[in-house]
This record gives C-alpha cells, sequence and structure tokens, in this order.
C-alpha cells in the first residue's frame, strides 16, 4: 500500500479538521515571526548578530533551534492522542522504519556536501577561513547532534508527513498535495538572513528543497529517506562551513569569508538542477521505483 494513501485510509473525511489546530498553529507562528522580521527596524541578520555577541555562538544556536523539539514532542503527541494513529505509520508505509535507507540519504548527501565545499576550497581558497577551536567545537557538536536531527525530523514529520497527509485527504491527489506541501514549505523560510542577502531568487531552492524532499517520500513511500538527507544537509554543512550571512551563527571547522557583494544566489540553486537529479537517479535504482506519473500526480485511493 503506496505511504500517503495508508495514511488517508487510517482517517475519515470527519476527521479532516483534526488537521487544521495544529497545522494552524505552527503556519501562524511562523507567519508572525515572517511579520515581525519585516515590520523590525533591525535585519534577521542583525538580530542574530547581537544575540551571538551577548550568548556566544553556541547558546544563540541552542536557543534558535531548541523550539523544534517543542513542536516536534506537540506533534507526535496530537498524532497519536488526537488522530490515534502510530509513528511507524506516519513515518513509512513498511511495517517498521527502515534505519538502513536513512543511513544511505545521510550518506549520500554527506558525500555531496564534502565534494562540494572540497570543489570550493579549490578553486578560491581565500574564501575561507580555518575557525576550529576544539572546546568551543566539541559544545557546537554536542548540541548540533542532538537538536539538528530533531529540529529536520520535526519539517519531514510535519511537511511530508502530516501536512501532506492533511491536503491528500482534503484533495484526494497527490500532486496537490506535494505542490502544496512544497510551496509552503520553501516560503516558510523568506525570513531567513539568507533571503536578504541573496534576494527573492533564493526561494528556487527552498521551494525546489521542497519538491525534492516529497518527490523521495512519494516515491519510496515513506519518510526514510526524505529523513537523512535532511539531517545530512543541516548538520554537516553546519559542522563543516558558516558565514556571517546565514541563520545558523555556528562554531564551525571553516568560516567562509566571501564578500557579501560577490555573493551569488546560483551557488545555491545550481544545486536543484544538479545534485537532486543525481540523488534522484541513485535512489531509483537503488530502491527501483516505477510508475513515476501515478505515484506523483495520481488520485489518493
Amino acid at each position: 500500500m503506496k505511504y500517503i494513501d495508508q495514511l488517508v485510509s487510517q482517517v475519515n473525511k470527519k476527521q479532516l479538521l483534526y488537521y487544521l489546530p495544529f497545522t494552524f498553529f505552527y503556519l501562524m507562528i511562523m507567519f508572525v515571526n515572517w511579520i515581525v522580521t519585516k515590520l523590525s527596524s533591525i535585519s534577521t541578520k542583525e538580530l542574530i548578530h547581537s544575540q551571538v555577541e551577548i550568548m556566544g555562538k553556541n547558546m544563540a544556536f541552542f536557543q534558535l533551534i531548541v523550539p523544534f523539539t517543542i513542536f516536534l514532542i506537540l506533534l507526535i503527541l496530537w498524532v497519536l492522542f488526537v488522530h490515534k494513529q502510530s509513528l511507524v505509520s506516519l513515518t513509512t508505509s513498511r511495517t517498521k522504519i527502515d534505519v538502513k535507507r536513512f543511513a544511505f540519504a545521510f550518506g549520500c548527501q554527506t558525500v555531496l556536501i564534502l565534494l562540494s565545499f572540497a570543489v570550493s576550497y579549490i578553486l578560491d581558497p581565500s574564501d575561507f577561513v580555518f575557525n576550529f577551536n576544539w572546546t568551543a567545537f566539541l559544545g557546537f557538536f554536542v548540541i548540533a547532534l542532538i537538536f539538528i536531527p530533531i529540529q529536520t525530523s520535526f519539517e519531514e514529520y510535519f511537511f511530508r508527513g502530516y501536512l501532506m497527509q492533511g491536503v491528500g485527504l482534503a484533495t484526494r491527489n497527490r500532486g496537490i498535495a506535494l505542490i502544496v506541501t512544497s510551496v509552503i514549505f520553501g516560503l516558510l523560510h523568506m525570513a531567513n538572513p539568507e533571503v536578504e542577502t541573496l534576494g527573492s531568487a533564493i526561494m528556487i531552492y527552498y521551494i525546489g528543497t521542497g519538491f525534492f524532499l516529497g518527490i523521495i517520500t512519494l516515491m519510496d513511500d515513506g519518510l526514510e529517506l526524505a529523513l537523512g538527507f535532511h539531517a545530512a544537509n543541516n548538520l554537516i554543512g553546519a559542522l563543516l562551513v558558516t558565514s556571517s550571512w546565514t541563520v545558523f551563527q555556528t562554531n564551525s571547522i571553516f568560516l567562509n569569508t566571501t564578500p557579501q557583494e560577490n555573493i551569488s544566489v546560483w551557488e545555491f540553486v545550481w544545486q536543484v538542477f544538479v545534485f537532486y537529479p543525481i540523488l534522484l537517479v541513485v535512489f531509483a535504482k537503488r530502491y527501483q521505483w516505477k510508475d513515476w506519473k501515478n505515484r506523483l500526480l495520481g488520485r489518493v485511493a
């Protein structure tokens, strides 16, 4: 039984209202955060820098990421006790969560991140400063290892699991569920300082990433690949390199010192059209994906 079909088969249209409270709660928090950011007299980047100056990078990062733990706990409790649905069924159509799938996607994205960084460093090493400080890095490593997977897991369970299930139930159409969840996922990054620095074109990257994660979820009948990819993307990236204009200000191994005027949005966007297709081919061959049209655009049973 297909992933989204299995989820939808467990509920009826009367229960569609159950999806509204938590969805409204989380999206309104994100919307208010964006409004406050837009109306603020200081930019998001300046706000993050001021917090770093007051608390230090590790504590500022902890303050930024720990709310996702609360969101994840609330979502799981809502699914378990309101929808009366198991965590396994929210994660996968398989009888149990496939950890090997998670590990494979994590490993693939880690390799791509390291290769991409190596090429950038070889082409222009002057853009990077070796920033490693053992004491600061160890503290950050512990925080990141615990809380970044929690952050990425919440986003996957909410967007590719819960919200996709709700939209699928409402529309009975996989394509609409894919489009709606991917676009909302991308738009919720509008308050990030990367948007201030690179402009609205960066939304191609965020929305494109949403589509990629939605596609692998629907094609693989589960969240495991999306969970692994997203965890590696945020965790390895944060540990390896940071810059003054990204949302994560961390005690990473390297610091990107490229002047803001020399930063191109295409350094991010090209990943959507190069890295993601490569990963789709790798995953499709390994897991023998077939019937793409029906799985991505067909009716929900």
